[in-house]
């Protein structure tokens, strides 16, 4: 489980930092023109946000698992990342406030 929490970690340092914003779905797919019309940092930090709110909750599940003795946490908080955090990203991402024409 850490290692999935590492993989998104790395990942969100790579979209927002690393300025890696073909690694967003459905960004890399659109032409220039297309990609013109929207803030790349902003979603960026989105998905930044996102990631990293998933792996803490990864993290503090595996630790929760390990302190209780009860490994079905892991599951669970796996799962309840999951459950939180691709709805965060996706209504954030999807809002049109990273759009810059605004329509």
């Amino acid at each position: 489980m850490i290692a999935v929490a590492i993989i998104f970690v790395i990942a969100g340092g790579l979209i927002k930092f690393g300025k890696m914003y073909f690694l967003i779905a459905g960004y890399n797919t659109l032409p220039k023109e297309e990609k013109a019309k929207y803030n790349a940092a902003g979603l960026a930090t989105v998905m930044c946000y996102g990631l990293l709110g998933m792996a803490v909750i990864i993290v503090l599940g595996y630790l929760a698992a390990r302190w209780l003795d009860h490994p079905g946490i892991e599951n669970y908080a796996l799962f309840g990342a999951l459950v939180v955090g691709l709805p965060y990203i996706l209504i954030n991402a999807n809002s049109g406030k990273y759009r810059k024409d605004k329509r």
